[in-house]
């Protein structure tokens, strides 16, 4: 048996009122032809209306008694300053849900949505895929040929969501398309570092306000920033072009006249009037990287261009618009220089509204070989040569990509160029064991020169080290350039998994000359000569 139809609609104050001066029904009244459907009984009709529209609600009332006797008509005011608010409109309505005795058991609820301002329907929409208004939506149109009777028709919206399956996975496969978009196709298996892509694709295409980009130098700060660029662009979010800097190349007075340009005669030897780089990122993006690296009035000068879109340039008393999005790039931590007076406060406040730290390779390490794929396929694109490594070359270079001692200190650019120099040393298409060993010693060598002298810090660390495997007494009968050496060779065996691994590790350069090296033989035996077990160095 079906249930009783309620009815909770708004009362139109033009739509509802009658269109032929002295025959009101001969138009269409949304309100008033609901009750007069064919198979459609209304059982009670809730209206909410304005108080200034008593009169009008007096006629609806008497109207609906006309043509279905049998509906119960009940009004509910509904008092709006301006029914355009949605705070308010949404407020208003809100109350009325949460104090409306409904009975779902009892009745079937619809809710009518073509009456009232476009706020207020959507605001009912909202409410009733919320389920604060229990029921479906309800949606009325005039007849379709003139002379017919201004009854009109009427239909429900469903919103069953899991009805829409297809909807919900075209929107899934454009944040994917976005996210992947954003890592240039890489299938990244860092969970952190995918969480973070996915927040900044969902940041950047939302909005325009600053987006400050952390991380240290070779994260990928950079790309990322132009990814971004391309995003929006193809969103159609974006009209402009894209300007970069790195702001450790803007130096003296120079830096003013780069940034927000320069009038003819501003200064000795300005011949010409110029731009400045943020006029000519107008209506784009503009990125500077190294913020940091600003002076304290080139950063005054910038919180005003991002906070009011205008500047003067150097020389000028006229202030020029621009309407750009910056993103910013760090590798500093810019609460600390701003803690010490060289980063302003207001800026950095202005610029950290939406604030991501990009890892480092060394902390996204199963993102590594991922990333050797992608840069293969790069050099091979470039170069119009497939560059492959083959199994051997493959493992090894991962056995020692991942191992902790290996820093990657400039991030991926030590990837990419460990890529390149690898794949322009292999003519055959095919990097081979020789080659990567070759480029593992090199970038140890590099890793090695960048490291700083042994600090007082370091001289610690390497006696705890010691003390680990050896007694006081034994070291004070060893030569500095022993404990030097063993403390160098028991750190590797502590970062590797094996003695082999780590007898490659030590003994890289001079095993390439033998033909058949045993370096876990050789590492083992110079431990002995300390009475150090593998099963000890390894912990």
């Amino acid at each position: 048996m079906r249930k009783p139809i309620v009815i909770i609609g708004l009362l139109g104050s033009t739509l509802d009122s009658a269109h032929v001066r002295g025959d009101r029904w001969s138009g269409w009244r949304p309100s008033v032809a609901i009750c007069q459907q064919e198979d459609f009984v209304v059982s009670r009709f809730d209206l909410l209306h304005q108080p200034a529209d008593e009169g009008l609600l007096d006629q609806v009332r008497s109207d609906i008694a006309a043509v279905s006797p049998e509906t119960i008509f009940v009004s509910h005011p509904l008092t709006l300053r301006d029914a355009w608010d949605f705070e308010e409109v949404y407020a208003a309505l809100h109350r009325f849900a949460g104090d409306y005795p409904f009975d779902t058991d009892a009745n079937d609820y619809w809710i009518h949505i073509t009456t009232g301002t476009h706020v207020t329907q959507i605001c009912l929409f909202l409410l009733t895929e919320s389920r604060h208004l229990p029921g479906m939506l309800l949606q009325s149109s005039p007849p379709k040929r003139k002379g017919s009777l201004p009854i009109g028709y009427c239909r429900t919206i469903d919103l069953d969501l899991s009805r829409y399956d297809k909807l919900a996975t075209r929107f899934n496969e454009e944040h994917q398309a976005a996210t992947s978009f954003l890592k240039l196709g890489i299938e990244t298996r860092n969970a952190g570092f995918n969480t973070l892509i996915d927040r900044i694709e969902q940041v950047s295409l939302a909005t325009k306000t600053p987006i400050l980009l952390a991380g240290p130098t070779g994260a990928g700060k950079s790309q990322l920033a132009r990814r971004i660029f391309e995003l929006k662009r193809q969103r159609q979010q974006i009209a402009g072009p894209m300007v970069e800097v790195n702001c450790a190349t803007l130096r003296g007075d120079s830096a003013m006249s780069t940034l927000f340009g320069h009038i003819k005669g501003a200064y000795t030897g300005a011949t010409h009037a110029r731009a400045g780089l943020l006029k000519s990122a107008d209506n784009g993006l503009l990125f500077l990287d190294e913020i940091g690296e600003l002076g304290l009035d080139e950063q005054a000068m910038l919180l005003r261009a991002i906070e009011e879109k205008i500047f003067l340039p150097v020389g000028s008393d006229t202030p020029i618009t621009s309407d750009f999005q910056l993103i910013a790039g760090s590798n500093r931590d810019l609460g600390k220089e701003a803690a010490q007076g060289r980063f302003r406060d207001d800026l950095l406040a202005r610029i950290n509204l939406w604030s991501f730290r990009l890892p480092s390779l060394a902390d996204r390490r199963e993102d590594i070989e991922p990333n050797i794929d992608y840069e293969l396929k790069q050099f091979s694109a470039v170069g119009g040569k497939k560059i492959t490594m083959n199994k051997e070359a493959h493992h090894r270079f991962m056995q020692f990509a991942l191992q902790p001692s290996s820093t990657w200190t400039a991030n991926f650019r030590d990837l990419n160029a460990a890529i390149t120099r690898m794949a322009t040393l292999s003519p055959t298409g095919r990097i081979t064991i020789e080659v990567a060993e070759e480029e593992i010693q090199r970038l140890n060598d590099s890793w090695s020169d960048s490291s700083t002298g042994p600090t007082i810090e370091r001289l610690g660390d390497d006696q705890e080290i010691l003390l680990q495997y050896c007694s006081q007494e034994q070291l004070d009968h060893l030569d500095r350039f022993d404990r030097v050496q063993l403390t160098e060779v028991l750190r590797v065996c502590q970062s590797t998994a094996t003695l082999s691994q780590a007898g490659r590790e030590l003994f890289a350069a001079s095993r390439r000359a033998k033909q058949n090296p045993n370096d876990a033989d050789r590492l083992g035996k110079y431990l002995k000569r300390f009475g150090i077990e593998w099963n000890r160095a390894e912990r």
